[in-house]
């Protein structure tokens, strides 16, 4: 089904302030649209009067996210899509286009808490050391962990850094996160080595006498996807044992746990993730948490 020529245009529109005003990735346009057209879709063939995403009211939002709970779609893609039609009925507002917002007075639901799922010291100790670095592979997986574990990048910003990111001086890498914001994540010392060892001694090997200015390539001398490096990652997990639940933000979870855990502050966790809202982080906090009750029970008379 096609959404109604003038919702089309709209949502054209929209995107392109999104792009131009926030820079936002086409995966997220992507999102944002997708949401929307979910909606147009829903007025067609539900509302009255053939209201259009310009035309719709408050009741229409109402009726449209209880269909979506009666569906039984899951509590965070119902928020999201609420918080997509709050952008874009702001947007509107803005451009004059409505007098009223009909997003407004509408509570998002109730999300459960997830906790990051995470490994502790030991385990990311064994996970590192799983794979063989008598082998070029090897030597790449076992850099590509280590950078990982120590500077919290997302999976999809290590298999896109550039040696034009990196600098060895500095031991930091320059990194482009989402929305198109710029951060410095430091790599310590540990990471460094084995860069190191890497672009010395596999790196050349694996692109024989190709050129990248990829720094993790593959033997087709090319940058490998996130899903391929998800793969290494699961793959090393069962050689080394761990049986744990892991994610492709497995070590990133376990960069910020380990940082709290040694008495990190949660604003400087936020600035290495590169979350924009402390928000985000704050999923965090029960970790900090739980350490200092151990602590009190562990130092204090009363404990």
């Amino acid at each position: 089904m096609k959404v109604p020529e003038c919702d089309g245009q709209i949502l054209d529109e929209f995107s392109d302030s999104l792009w131009l005003e926030e820079g936002l990735s086409r995966n997220t346009l992507e999102s944002y649209s997708n949401d929307l057209r979910q909606f147009s879709f829903w007025l067609v063939e539900h509302s009255q009067n053939n209201r259009t995403l310009i035309s719709a009211t408050h009741s229409d939002l109402l009726a449209f996210l209880a269909a979506r709970v009666s569906a039984k779609i899951k509590a965070s893609t119902t928020s999201r899509e609420l918080s997509t039609l709050r952008r874009f009925y702001r947007f509107l507002l803005r451009q004059g286009r409505v007098q009223v917002d009909p997003s407004q007075n509408i509570e998002s639901p109730k999300l459960p808490r997830h906790l990051p799922q995470s490994l502790n010291e030991t385990d990311v100790e064994v996970l590192l050391n799983a794979p063989d670095i008598k082998y070029p592979l090897g030597l790449r997986d076992r850099t590509m962990l280590e950078v990982l574990y120590a500077s919290g990048l997302r999976v999809s910003e290590l298999v896109s850094l550039k040696n034009s990111q990196l600098s060895q001086d500095m031991g930091v890498v320059r990194v482009m996160g989402k929305g198109s914001k710029e951060r410095l994540a430091p790599l310590g010392e540990e990471a460094l080595i084995w860069l190191n060892r890497y672009t010395e001694n596999a790196r050349p090997l694996l692109l024989g006498s190709k050129v990248s200015d990829t720094i993790f390539v593959t033997t087709r001398g090319a940058g490998m996807t996130r899903q391929a490096f998800w793969y290494l990652i699961k793959r090393h997990a069962q050689q080394a044992g761990i049986d744990k639940p892991l994610s492709p933000h497995t070590l990133r979870h376990a960069f910020a746990t380990h940082l709290l855990n040694h008495g990190a502050d949660l604003r400087v966790v936020q600035l290495l993730l590169g979350h924009a809202d402390i928000s985000t982080t704050q999923i965090y906090t029960h970790i900090a948490r739980e350490r200092l009750k151990q602590l009190h029970a562990k130092h204090h008379p009363r404990g």
